[in-house]
């Protein structure tokens, strides 16, 4: 997909939602053409066949046309009157009883002079027929057959005879007997009823000529159908696709039993598959139709996903210069519930900001002040000329401590610890003597400053309790308890806050005041505006601190670290 994605261009989503749906309606039309395709084929193969059917149909009708005169024949060079000679006799008989079927009698000799001819009275003077090939053709078989159409002498009309030569025993009679017949009769065979509009019918004879037509391409008679076109029809029935000018036709063909004549059916396929093409157009405009409405409909959809995202990019630009953004409203649900997210987000980063702001404004503040704790630190130790090595010692223990108190209030965003949590950091220094150090007081908060000024005391206390007091021994314990006391100042209830030591090595009073005492007296009743008591009884160190509560717990209603002052 990735690689796909790399082809594709920068637009608009109204664009692809338009490519979307040409994507979506193409491959639809594409299939449906592709089913009308395999109707059309289906639909031509069935033409193919009923054609090849109806010019059998036809050949059938005239086969039996031909057949009843050549049974006639036969009948007819069995009369009396022939066998006796009695030319007129006969003439008159078969004058009568042909008549009503428009069929002639002619009597024609070797050399081609007609003896009678039933068209015209008995004793007109005769010429020679005017089929002369034909009738050559038959005294050469010995066999009754069908001549071509021919224009006749003495009708003047196109007509064709089926001629019988005649039995030796009557040749006295004449050389053949012949029935000749208006090649106009046939129409009357040809049914073009079942065939499509514009379609047309004909009966070719041997030579390739026209015998009789009906239908749109009524081709006259006597008149020569096409050569290539015949030169194609091979077998005894069957169809073939030829091309005149810009229509592509159809030939539907059946060879007429025992004669040399052809049945011929014809015309133009679209015609005949006029309601394939009329759906086809019907299917191409409304294909266009359908998909110029879809993608419009895709291009109306995506003006009206656009507008929402331009307002939504308009909210993140804004939001990107630190503004505060309301939420628009859209006709999308799904954008407005983004639109949401980002007001809220725009909000959020504000008040993140704001607090970053105020937080980097707190550390700085504490930072002078935690430096210069470390220069007060530095100034005290420096003044009791001890060696580098104690030095860096001294300074780098405390600083330890120190640091660990500022680790616990970044984790809580210099909004406050609890006092159960400042010991335990600060006594995890000295996790050997940790389980000895009892806690009495009801847990609180303290705040920023109150955990790095405890922890500072907290420090030096514990240090000298490892070194030098109850923690330095294996049985000694210590006490760290918190207590409420009755009344106050004007500053509010005041704490009383104690370390007191027990089972230790017995405690001296210090004959000179170190750095460390300097904390826990000096520094702790300073930072909480108190009073600080110690007393070095023999049992144990006992140290105190009275203050009022306030300088001790966070406040829960100051609202950022700012608010609290140093």
């Amino acid at each position: 997909m990735l690689r796909i994605s790399r082809w594709l261009p920068t637009a608009s989503i109204g664009t692809y939602l338009v490519a979307l749906a040409a994507g979506v309606a193409l491959p639809l039309l594409i299939f449906v053409g592709f089913l009308m395709l395999q109707l059309e084929d289906h639909e031509r193969e069935i033409l193919s066949s009923q054609t090849a059917e109806d010019a059998q149909l036809i050949a059938r009708s005239v086969d039996r046309e031909l057949q009843d005169m050549a049974t006639t024949l036969r009948l007819l060079v069995t009369s009396p009157e022939l066998e006796a000679g009695d030319l007129r006799s006969f003439h008159n008989r078969t004058q009568n009883s042909l008549k009503s079927n428009s069929l002639y009698v002619i009597l024609v000799n070797a050399d081609g002079q007609l003896r009678l001819n039933t068209r015209v009275p008995f004793g007109t003077p005769l010429g020679k027929t005017g089929n002369m090939p034909a009738l050559q053709s038959v005294l050469r078989s010995g066999v009754t057959e069908a001549s071509p159409v021919f224009l006749g002498a003495t009708s003047g009309r196109w007509v064709f005879n089926v001629a019988m030569p005649l039995p030796k025993d009557i040749s006295y009679s004449g050389a053949a007997m012949i029935i000749t017949q208006d090649a106009e009769d046939l129409k009357k065979l040809i049914s073009i009823d079942g065939l499509p509009k514009g379609w047309s019918a004909a009966v070719v004879d041997g030579a390739g000529r026209v015998v009789t037509s009906v239908g749109a391409q009524n081709l006259a008679q006597g008149s020569a159908f096409p050569a290539e076109t015949l030169r194609l029809m091979t077998g005894f029935k069957g169809t073939i696709e030829d091309v005149e000018g810009d229509l592509k036709q159809m030939y539907g063909y059946a060879q007429i039993t025992g004669w040399t004549w052809k049945a011929v059916v014809w015309g133009p396929i679209d015609t005949a598959q006029a309601s394939i093409l009329t759906t086809w157009r019907q299917l191409i405009a409304g294909g266009a139709v359908f998909l110029a409405v879809g993608m419009l409909i895709a291009w109306l959809v995506g003006r009206q996903l656009r507008i929402p995202i331009q307002q939504i990019a308009e909210m993140a630009e804004r939001i990107g210069k630190g503004e505060i953004v309301s939420p628009v409203e859209t006709k999308i649900r799904e954008a407005n519930q983004v639109a949401i997210a980002l007001s809220n987000a725009s909000f959020d980063r504000s008040q993140a900001e704001d607090r970053i702001h105020l937080i980097l404004h707190e550390l700085v503040h504490r930072t002078k002040n935690i430096l210069t704790l470390v220069q007060a630190m530095m100034r005290q130790l420096g003044r009791k000329g001890t060696s580098m090595e104690d030095f860096q010692k001294a300074i780098g223990t405390r600083l330890q401590g120190l640091g660990k108190s500022i680790e616990a209030l970044a984790r809580e965003q210099w909004a406050g610890v609890s006092i159960h949590r400042v010991i335990e950091i600060h006594m995890s220094t000295f996790a050997d003597v940790a389980d000895r150090v009892e806690l009495n007081g009801t847990d609180f908060m303290l705040k920023a400053e109150a955990v790095q000024n405890f922890g500072l005391i907290l420090h030096e206390l514990a240090t000298n309790c490892v070194k030098y007091g109850a923690l330095s021994t294996q049985y000694g314990k210590v006490c760290i308890t918190w207590v409420d006391l009755p009344g106050g100042t004007e500053d509010g209830p005041l704490l009383q806050l104690s370390w007191e030591e027990k089972d230790g090595p017995p405690v001296r009073e210090p004959t000179q005041a170190g750095f460390g005492t300097t904390i826990i007296r000096r520094h702790a009743a300073a930072a909480f505006g108190g009073q600080v008591e110690v007393d070095y009884n023999p049992q144990g160190l006992r140290w105190s601190l009275t203050a009022p509560r306030s300088a001790f717990e966070r406040n829960e209603l100051v609202e950022s670290p700012a608010d609290i002052a140093i």
